[in-house]
Protein backbone atom coordinates (compact mmCIF):
# COMPACT_ATOMS: atom_id res chain seq x y z
CA UNK A 1 0.00 0.00 0.00
CA UNK A 2 1.37 3.54 -1.11
CA UNK A 3 2.12 6.01 1.93
CA UNK A 4 -0.36 8.46 0.89
CA UNK A 5 -3.22 5.79 0.55
CA UNK A 6 -2.17 4.20 4.19
CA UNK A 7 -3.03 8.17 5.27
CA UNK A 8 -5.74 8.56 3.47
CA UNK A 9 -7.04 5.19 5.41
CA UNK A 10 -6.28 6.43 8.82
CA UNK A 11 -7.47 10.32 8.19
CA UNK A 12 -10.95 8.93 7.44
CA UNK A 13 -11.34 7.11 10.70
CA UNK A 14 -13.34 9.05 13.52
CA UNK A 15 -11.01 8.14 16.26
CA UNK A 16 -7.73 9.96 16.54
CA UNK A 17 -4.95 7.00 15.38
CA UNK A 18 -1.20 7.63 16.00
CA UNK A 19 1.47 5.37 14.57
CA UNK A 20 4.68 5.34 17.38
CA UNK A 21 7.74 3.84 17.66
CA UNK A 22 9.11 1.73 20.13
CA UNK A 23 11.08 4.41 21.78
CA UNK A 24 7.36 5.79 22.28
CA UNK A 25 7.83 8.52 19.28
CA UNK A 26 4.78 9.68 17.28
CA UNK A 27 5.45 9.22 13.64
CA UNK A 28 2.64 9.90 12.04
CA UNK A 29 -1.35 10.90 13.04
CA UNK A 30 -4.66 11.20 10.99
CA UNK A 31 -6.70 14.24 10.81
CA UNK A 32 -9.19 13.95 13.77
CA UNK A 33 -5.80 13.76 16.21
CA UNK A 34 -4.46 17.19 14.11
CA UNK A 35 -7.95 18.57 14.99
CA UNK A 36 -8.95 18.19 18.54
CA UNK A 37 -4.94 17.87 19.09
CA UNK A 38 -3.95 21.14 17.19
CA UNK A 39 -1.22 18.73 15.24
CA UNK A 40 0.62 20.27 12.41
CA UNK A 41 -0.56 18.64 9.06
CA UNK A 42 2.74 16.67 9.20
CA UNK A 43 5.91 15.97 12.25
CA UNK A 44 7.84 18.54 11.58
CA UNK A 45 9.92 17.33 15.04
CA UNK A 46 10.32 14.36 17.35
CA UNK A 47 7.07 14.24 19.12
CA UNK A 48 7.77 12.15 22.20
CA UNK A 49 3.10 10.17 23.03
CA UNK A 50 3.64 11.08 26.03
CA UNK A 51 3.96 14.50 25.66
CA UNK A 52 0.42 14.95 24.16
CA UNK A 53 -0.24 14.04 27.68
CA UNK A 54 -1.82 16.12 30.73
CA UNK A 55 0.54 16.39 33.44
CA UNK A 56 -1.85 14.03 35.75
CA UNK A 57 -2.40 11.21 33.11
CA UNK A 58 -1.96 7.62 33.40
CA UNK A 59 1.15 6.86 31.21
CA UNK A 60 0.83 3.41 30.13
CA UNK A 61 3.35 0.92 29.25
CA UNK A 62 2.43 0.82 25.29
CA UNK A 63 5.35 -1.95 24.34
CA UNK A 64 3.63 -4.03 27.36
CA UNK A 65 0.28 -3.89 26.13
CA UNK A 66 0.66 -4.74 22.96
CA UNK A 67 2.09 -7.84 24.01
CA UNK A 68 -0.86 -8.97 26.01
CA UNK A 69 -3.65 -11.15 24.30
CA UNK A 70 -6.63 -9.91 22.78
CA UNK A 71 -7.25 -5.65 22.47
CA UNK A 72 -5.58 -4.23 25.51
CA UNK A 73 -6.93 -0.97 26.51
CA UNK A 74 -5.73 1.77 28.92
CA UNK A 75 -7.26 5.31 29.85
CA UNK A 76 -5.69 8.55 29.46
CA UNK A 77 -5.95 12.53 29.37
CA UNK A 78 -4.79 14.14 26.35
CA UNK A 79 -4.29 18.20 26.43
CA UNK A 80 -6.01 19.93 23.69
CA UNK A 81 -4.54 23.82 22.16
CA UNK A 82 -7.01 25.48 24.31
CA UNK A 83 -6.09 24.07 27.86
CA UNK A 84 -9.37 21.44 27.42
CA UNK A 85 -9.01 18.00 28.62
CA UNK A 86 -10.14 15.10 25.93
CA UNK A 87 -10.39 12.16 28.04
CA UNK A 88 -9.32 8.46 25.67
CA UNK A 89 -9.28 4.99 25.69
CA UNK A 90 -6.27 3.82 23.96
CA UNK A 91 -6.37 0.48 21.92
CA UNK A 92 -2.83 -0.68 20.69
CA UNK A 93 -1.74 -3.02 17.62
CA UNK A 94 1.31 -4.48 16.34
CA UNK A 95 2.83 -3.29 13.53
CA UNK A 96 5.43 -5.18 12.05
CA UNK A 97 7.72 -3.41 9.28
CA UNK A 98 10.32 -4.70 7.05
CA UNK A 99 12.72 -3.86 9.54
CA UNK A 100 11.49 -2.54 12.95
CA UNK A 101 8.22 -3.14 14.70
CA UNK A 102 6.12 -0.18 15.29
CA UNK A 103 3.01 0.35 17.50
CA UNK A 104 -0.86 1.69 15.63
CA UNK A 105 -2.43 3.81 18.89
CA UNK A 106 -5.92 3.99 18.19
CA UNK A 107 -7.48 6.82 20.77
CA UNK A 108 -11.19 7.04 20.96
CA UNK A 109 -12.24 10.44 23.02
CA UNK A 110 -14.71 9.37 25.55
CA UNK A 111 -15.23 12.64 27.34
CA UNK A 112 -18.79 13.14 26.71
CA UNK A 113 -19.45 10.01 27.60
CA UNK A 114 -17.17 10.44 30.82
CA UNK A 115 -18.45 13.75 31.65
CA UNK A 116 -21.64 11.78 31.46
CA UNK A 117 -21.03 9.29 34.10
CA UNK A 118 -19.52 12.05 36.28
CA UNK A 119 -22.76 14.22 35.85
CA UNK A 120 -25.27 10.70 36.56
CA UNK A 121 -22.55 9.77 39.73
CA UNK A 122 -23.27 13.25 40.66
CA UNK A 123 -27.06 12.87 40.30
CA UNK A 124 -27.12 9.67 42.13
CA UNK A 125 -25.41 11.32 45.08
CA UNK A 126 -27.61 14.01 45.34
CA UNK A 127 -30.63 11.59 45.00
CA UNK A 128 -29.23 9.05 47.74
CA UNK A 129 -28.11 11.28 50.46
CA UNK A 130 -30.86 14.23 49.94
CA UNK A 131 -33.14 14.26 53.17
CA UNK A 132 -36.23 14.20 51.00
CA UNK A 133 -37.68 10.69 50.67
CA UNK A 134 -36.80 9.55 46.83
CA UNK A 135 -38.22 6.96 44.74
CA UNK A 136 -37.78 5.45 41.39
CA UNK A 137 -40.13 3.36 39.04
CA UNK A 138 -39.51 1.63 36.09
CA UNK A 139 -42.69 2.03 33.45
CA UNK A 140 -45.02 0.20 34.84
CA UNK A 141 -44.84 1.94 38.27
CA UNK A 142 -42.95 -0.89 40.14
CA UNK A 143 -40.22 0.72 42.65
CA UNK A 144 -35.97 -0.09 41.46
CA UNK A 145 -34.39 2.73 43.63
CA UNK A 146 -35.20 4.15 47.05
CA UNK A 147 -33.10 6.07 49.27
CA UNK A 148 -31.99 5.86 52.93
CA UNK A 149 -34.44 8.87 53.66
CA UNK A 150 -37.41 6.99 51.73
CA UNK A 151 -36.44 4.01 53.87
CA UNK A 152 -36.08 6.13 57.44
CA UNK A 153 -39.72 7.76 56.62
CA UNK A 154 -41.78 4.61 55.23
CA UNK A 155 -39.89 2.18 57.95
CA UNK A 156 -39.60 -0.42 55.30
CA UNK A 157 -36.29 -1.55 54.05
CA UNK A 158 -35.02 -1.37 50.58
CA UNK A 159 -35.67 -4.94 50.18
CA UNK A 160 -39.19 -4.86 50.98
CA UNK A 161 -39.44 -1.87 48.93
CA UNK A 162 -37.71 -2.86 45.47
CA UNK A 163 -39.89 -4.20 42.81
CA UNK A 164 -42.69 -3.37 45.03
CA UNK A 165 -45.69 -1.07 44.37
CA UNK A 166 -45.80 2.23 45.62
CA UNK A 167 -49.38 1.50 46.93
CA UNK A 168 -47.99 -0.72 50.06
CA UNK A 169 -47.78 2.73 51.56
CA UNK A 170 -50.93 3.90 50.39
CA UNK A 171 -53.16 5.07 53.39
CA UNK A 172 -56.11 4.03 50.69
CA UNK A 173 -57.97 7.20 51.06
CA UNK A 174 -57.62 8.51 47.88
CA UNK A 175 -60.39 6.85 44.77
CA UNK A 176 -59.24 5.30 41.49
CA UNK A 177 -60.25 8.41 39.86
CA UNK A 178 -57.95 10.36 42.12
CA UNK A 179 -54.80 8.31 40.91
CA UNK A 180 -56.36 7.56 37.25
CA UNK A 181 -55.95 11.60 36.44
CA UNK A 182 -52.39 11.26 38.14
CA UNK A 183 -51.02 8.12 35.92
CA UNK A 184 -52.65 10.25 33.13
CA UNK A 185 -50.91 13.12 33.39
CA UNK A 186 -47.17 11.90 33.69
CA UNK A 187 -47.77 8.92 31.39
CA UNK A 188 -48.25 12.00 28.98
CA UNK A 189 -45.07 13.29 29.88
CA UNK A 190 -45.85 15.76 32.85
CA UNK A 191 -45.22 16.74 36.00
CA UNK A 192 -47.67 16.06 38.63
CA UNK A 193 -47.26 17.74 41.87
CA UNK A 194 -49.87 17.59 45.42
CA UNK A 195 -50.15 16.49 48.70
CA UNK A 196 -50.63 12.80 49.42
CA UNK A 197 -51.31 10.76 52.72
CA UNK A 198 -49.45 7.48 53.22
CA UNK A 199 -48.91 4.94 55.93
CA UNK A 200 -45.86 4.25 57.63
CA UNK A 201 -44.60 0.08 58.02
CA UNK A 202 -46.18 0.70 61.74
CA UNK A 203 -49.52 2.06 60.42
CA UNK A 204 -48.54 5.94 61.58
CA UNK A 205 -49.60 8.61 58.65
CA UNK A 206 -47.23 10.34 56.83
CA UNK A 207 -48.22 13.29 54.92
CA UNK A 208 -45.61 14.57 51.77
CA UNK A 209 -45.68 17.16 49.40
CA UNK A 210 -44.73 14.55 46.47
CA UNK A 211 -43.36 15.52 43.20
CA UNK A 212 -43.64 12.74 39.90
CA UNK A 213 -41.46 13.63 37.24
CA UNK A 214 -41.84 10.55 34.31
CA UNK A 215 -37.93 9.89 33.09
CA UNK A 216 -37.97 9.98 29.24
CA UNK A 217 -35.49 7.96 26.88
CA UNK A 218 -34.22 9.22 23.88
CA UNK A 219 -36.94 8.32 21.64
CA UNK A 220 -39.71 10.41 23.72
CA UNK A 221 -41.03 7.21 26.03
CA UNK A 222 -41.50 6.95 29.56
CA UNK A 223 -39.04 4.44 30.85
CA UNK A 224 -39.52 5.38 34.63
CA UNK A 225 -40.61 7.86 37.29
CA UNK A 226 -38.91 9.59 39.97
CA UNK A 227 -40.97 10.41 42.44
CA UNK A 228 -39.80 12.98 45.35
CA UNK A 229 -41.46 13.22 48.43
CA UNK A 230 -41.12 16.53 51.04
CA UNK A 231 -42.16 15.47 54.58
CA UNK A 232 -44.61 17.76 55.75
CA UNK A 233 -45.90 15.55 58.76
CA UNK A 234 -44.86 17.48 61.35
CA UNK A 235 -46.56 20.86 59.51
CA UNK A 236 -49.78 18.54 59.63
CA UNK A 237 -50.11 17.59 63.28
CA UNK A 238 -49.07 21.36 64.07
CA UNK A 239 -51.92 22.44 61.75
CA UNK A 240 -53.84 19.78 63.50
CA UNK A 241 -53.09 20.81 67.29
CA UNK A 242 -53.87 24.68 66.20
CA UNK A 243 -56.99 23.85 65.29
CA UNK A 244 -57.66 21.78 68.46
CA UNK A 245 -56.51 24.35 70.53
CA UNK A 246 -58.68 27.08 68.73
CA UNK A 247 -61.20 24.41 69.00
CA UNK A 248 -61.11 24.51 72.93
CA UNK A 249 -60.40 27.91 72.81
CA UNK A 250 -64.29 28.33 71.19
CA UNK A 251 -65.55 25.52 73.47
CA UNK A 252 -64.14 27.30 76.92
CA UNK A 253 -66.31 30.47 75.57
CA UNK A 254 -69.31 28.37 74.65
CA UNK A 255 -68.73 26.87 78.65
CA UNK A 256 -68.93 29.72 80.53
CA UNK A 257 -72.01 30.92 78.52
CA UNK A 258 -73.75 27.63 79.59
CA UNK A 259 -73.10 27.65 83.18
CA UNK A 260 -74.55 31.05 83.08
CA UNK A 261 -77.80 29.95 81.28
CA UNK A 262 -78.15 26.87 82.68
CA UNK A 263 -76.77 26.94 86.08
CA UNK A 264 -79.21 29.20 87.66
CA UNK A 265 -82.18 27.30 85.98
CA UNK A 266 -80.31 24.08 88.30
CA UNK A 267 -79.92 26.12 91.45
CA UNK A 268 -83.82 27.10 91.32
CA UNK A 269 -85.22 23.60 90.15
CA UNK A 270 -83.17 22.21 93.29
CA UNK A 271 -84.59 24.33 95.57
CA UNK A 272 -87.89 23.14 94.35
CA UNK A 273 -87.18 19.90 94.74
CA UNK A 274 -85.81 20.38 98.25
CA UNK A 275 -88.76 22.18 99.39
CA UNK A 276 -91.35 19.07 97.92
CA UNK A 277 -88.79 17.03 99.75
CA UNK A 278 -89.74 18.72 103.06
CA UNK A 279 -93.28 18.98 102.44
CA UNK A 280 -94.48 15.48 101.22
CA UNK A 281 -94.70 11.77 102.73
CA UNK A 282 -95.29 9.97 100.47
CA UNK A 283 -92.57 7.39 99.26
CA UNK A 284 -93.14 7.08 95.97
CA UNK A 285 -92.73 11.10 95.63
CA UNK A 286 -89.24 11.15 97.66
CA UNK A 287 -87.77 8.37 95.83
CA UNK A 288 -88.79 10.11 92.24
CA UNK A 289 -87.69 13.75 93.88
CA UNK A 290 -84.56 11.78 94.98
CA UNK A 291 -83.72 10.75 91.37
CA UNK A 292 -84.35 14.10 89.95
CA UNK A 293 -81.96 15.58 92.51
CA UNK A 294 -79.21 13.18 91.58
CA UNK A 295 -79.69 13.86 88.02
CA UNK A 296 -79.88 18.06 88.89
CA UNK A 297 -76.09 17.02 90.81
CA UNK A 298 -75.12 15.09 87.69
CA UNK A 299 -75.79 17.82 85.11
CA UNK A 300 -74.23 20.60 87.41
CA UNK A 301 -70.70 18.48 87.89
CA UNK A 302 -70.71 18.79 84.17
CA UNK A 303 -71.24 22.66 84.48
CA UNK A 304 -68.75 23.02 86.71
CA UNK A 305 -65.84 20.84 84.93
CA UNK A 306 -66.74 22.77 82.05
CA UNK A 307 -66.79 25.85 83.83
CA UNK A 308 -63.34 24.52 85.60
CA UNK A 309 -61.68 23.66 82.07
CA UNK A 310 -62.82 27.72 79.78
CA UNK A 311 -60.89 29.42 82.69
CA UNK A 312 -57.57 29.56 84.75
CA UNK A 313 -57.20 27.65 87.84
CA UNK A 314 -57.66 29.71 91.09
CA UNK A 315 -56.22 26.81 92.68
CA UNK A 316 -52.73 27.83 94.21
CA UNK A 317 -49.85 26.25 92.34
CA UNK A 318 -46.93 24.56 95.41
CA UNK A 319 -44.20 22.40 95.20
CA UNK A 320 -45.38 18.93 94.06
CA UNK A 321 -43.75 15.35 94.06
CA UNK A 322 -44.84 14.27 90.99
CA UNK A 323 -44.25 10.57 91.49
CA UNK A 324 -45.63 10.64 94.59
CA UNK A 325 -48.89 11.79 93.47
CA UNK A 326 -48.86 9.30 90.77
CA UNK A 327 -48.49 6.80 93.05
CA UNK A 328 -51.57 7.42 95.13
CA UNK A 329 -53.76 7.97 91.87
CA UNK A 330 -52.76 4.52 91.34
CA UNK A 331 -53.48 2.77 94.64
CA UNK A 332 -57.14 5.07 94.48
CA UNK A 333 -57.89 3.88 91.07
CA UNK A 334 -57.20 -0.09 92.72
CA UNK A 335 -59.93 0.49 95.07
CA UNK A 336 -62.87 -0.06 91.65
CA UNK A 337 -64.55 -3.01 91.37
CA UNK A 338 -63.28 -2.77 87.87
CA UNK A 339 -59.27 -2.88 88.63
CA UNK A 340 -59.35 -6.41 90.63
CA UNK A 341 -58.23 -8.08 87.53
CA UNK A 342 -55.72 -5.37 86.42
CA UNK A 343 -52.13 -4.99 87.30
CA UNK A 344 -50.30 -1.58 87.72
CA UNK A 345 -46.88 -1.45 87.49
CA UNK A 346 -44.96 1.75 88.09
CA UNK A 347 -41.25 2.37 86.86
CA UNK A 348 -39.22 5.33 87.50
CA UNK A 349 -36.21 6.22 85.93
CA UNK A 350 -34.35 9.70 86.71
CA UNK A 351 -35.24 11.64 89.86
CA UNK A 352 -37.44 14.52 89.12
CA UNK A 353 -37.39 17.94 90.46
CA UNK A 354 -40.15 19.23 92.74
CA UNK A 355 -42.69 20.83 90.18
CA UNK A 356 -45.07 23.65 90.66
CA UNK A 357 -48.40 22.24 90.45
CA UNK A 358 -51.74 22.41 91.72
CA UNK A 359 -51.87 18.43 93.13
CA UNK A 360 -55.36 17.89 93.03
CA UNK A 361 -55.60 19.15 89.61
CA UNK A 362 -52.52 16.90 88.77
CA UNK A 363 -54.28 13.74 90.38
CA UNK A 364 -57.15 14.35 88.50
CA UNK A 365 -55.72 13.87 85.27
CA UNK A 366 -53.86 10.56 86.46
CA UNK A 367 -56.98 9.23 87.50
CA UNK A 368 -58.86 9.93 84.46
CA UNK A 369 -56.52 8.65 82.71
CA UNK A 370 -55.90 5.14 84.59
CA UNK A 371 -59.66 4.74 85.09
CA UNK A 372 -60.14 5.38 80.78
CA UNK A 373 -56.99 2.31 80.82
CA UNK A 374 -59.38 0.11 83.47
CA UNK A 375 -62.11 0.59 81.95
CA UNK A 376 -60.62 -0.85 78.18
CA UNK A 377 -60.12 -3.97 79.84
CA UNK A 378 -63.46 -4.83 79.89
CA UNK A 379 -63.67 -6.45 83.43
CA UNK A 380 -61.04 -9.33 81.80
CA UNK A 381 -57.45 -9.72 82.93
CA UNK A 382 -55.21 -6.96 82.27
CA UNK A 383 -52.03 -4.89 82.72
CA UNK A 384 -51.66 -0.90 83.15
CA UNK A 385 -47.88 0.24 82.56
CA UNK A 386 -46.70 3.73 84.38
CA UNK A 387 -43.00 4.95 83.32
CA UNK A 388 -41.62 7.73 84.36
CA UNK A 389 -38.52 9.80 83.20
CA UNK A 390 -37.40 13.04 82.12
CA UNK A 391 -34.67 14.95 79.77
CA UNK A 392 -33.61 18.44 80.27
CA UNK A 393 -36.60 20.14 79.74
CA UNK A 394 -39.56 18.17 80.54
CA UNK A 395 -40.67 15.28 83.03
CA UNK A 396 -42.58 12.22 80.84
CA UNK A 397 -45.15 10.10 82.27
CA UNK A 398 -46.42 7.05 80.16
CA UNK A 399 -49.84 5.33 80.51
CA UNK A 400 -49.95 2.55 78.47
CA UNK A 401 -52.77 -0.38 79.00
CA UNK A 402 -53.11 -3.63 77.25
CA UNK A 403 -57.15 -3.14 76.69
CA UNK A 404 -59.36 -3.27 73.61
CA UNK A 405 -57.57 0.51 72.16
CA UNK A 406 -59.16 3.01 70.07
CA UNK A 407 -59.98 3.27 66.55
CA UNK A 408 -58.46 5.66 64.06
CA UNK A 409 -61.57 7.33 63.59
CA UNK A 410 -62.25 8.09 67.03
CA UNK A 411 -58.43 8.74 68.28
CA UNK A 412 -58.56 12.12 67.04
CA UNK A 413 -61.84 12.74 68.99
CA UNK A 414 -60.80 11.86 72.55
CA UNK A 415 -59.85 15.18 73.95
CA UNK A 416 -62.96 16.34 73.01
CA UNK A 417 -65.92 17.44 75.24
CA UNK A 418 -68.97 14.91 75.79
CA UNK A 419 -67.29 12.52 73.55
CA UNK A 420 -67.41 8.82 74.91
CA UNK A 421 -67.53 5.62 73.53
CA UNK A 422 -68.98 4.16 76.95
CA UNK A 423 -72.92 3.27 77.08
CA UNK A 424 -75.12 6.15 78.38
CA UNK A 425 -74.86 6.42 81.78
CA UNK A 426 -71.52 5.18 82.00
CA UNK A 427 -69.52 8.19 80.87
CA UNK A 428 -70.02 12.43 80.72
CA UNK A 429 -66.81 12.25 78.08
CA UNK A 430 -65.53 15.22 80.18
CA UNK A 431 -62.94 13.51 81.89
CA UNK A 432 -60.24 13.69 79.15
CA UNK A 433 -61.33 16.88 78.08
CA UNK A 434 -60.83 18.43 81.54
CA UNK A 435 -57.34 16.30 81.85
CA UNK A 436 -56.24 18.11 78.54
CA UNK A 437 -57.11 21.42 79.90
CA UNK A 438 -55.46 20.73 83.07
CA UNK A 439 -52.01 19.67 81.60
CA UNK A 440 -52.28 22.91 78.85
CA UNK A 441 -52.58 25.29 81.90
CA UNK A 442 -49.47 23.50 83.35
CA UNK A 443 -47.68 24.54 80.21
CA UNK A 444 -47.61 20.81 79.31
CA UNK A 445 -48.47 18.32 76.46
CA UNK A 446 -50.63 15.59 76.23
CA UNK A 447 -50.91 13.10 73.31
CA UNK A 448 -52.28 9.44 72.80
CA UNK A 449 -51.21 6.75 70.53
CA UNK A 450 -53.32 3.63 70.07
CA UNK A 451 -54.16 0.90 67.41
CA UNK A 452 -57.34 -1.25 68.26
CA UNK A 453 -56.94 -4.72 69.87
CA UNK A 454 -52.87 -3.73 70.76
CA UNK A 455 -54.24 -1.16 73.65
CA UNK A 456 -53.77 2.99 74.20
CA UNK A 457 -50.79 4.86 75.38
CA UNK A 458 -51.48 8.39 76.99
CA UNK A 459 -48.10 10.50 77.29
CA UNK A 460 -48.12 13.87 79.36
CA UNK A 461 -45.10 16.28 79.17
CA UNK A 462 -44.87 19.00 81.80
CA UNK A 463 -42.07 21.27 82.18
CA UNK A 464 -39.32 21.47 84.13
CA UNK A 465 -38.54 24.84 83.76
CA UNK A 466 -40.73 26.36 86.63
CA UNK A 467 -40.11 29.92 86.93
CA UNK A 468 -40.76 30.18 83.39
CA UNK A 469 -44.21 29.32 84.10
CA UNK A 470 -44.79 30.75 87.10
CA UNK A 471 -43.56 34.16 85.61
CA UNK A 472 -45.74 33.55 82.48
Amino acid sequence: MQPHVANIFIDIIPDMCFVVSAERVVLAYNRRAREVLGLPEAPDREIPFYDLLTDDSPRPLLPVLRTMDGAPEAEVRFRAPDGRVVDALLAIRKIRGPEKEFLYVIARDVSEAKKKELDLLRFSNVVHYTVNPIQITDARGRMIYVNPAFEKATGYSKEELIGANPNMISSHKYPREFWGRIWAKINAGDVWTGEVENRRKDGRPIYTQLLISPIIDTDGRVVGFLGSHRDITRQKQLEQQLMHSQKMESMGTLAAGIAHEVGNPLASISSIVQVIQRTTGEDYTREKLALVESQVRRITKIIRDLVDFSRPSNYQLQPTDLVKVLQESVEIVKLGKKAKAVTFSVTVGDELPLLSLVPDQISQVFINILLNAVDSTGGRPGKVDIEVDRDEESARIRVADNGCGITEENLTKVFEPFFTTKRVGEGTGMGLWVSYGIVKSFRGDITVQSRQGEGTCFTILLPLNQKEMENG
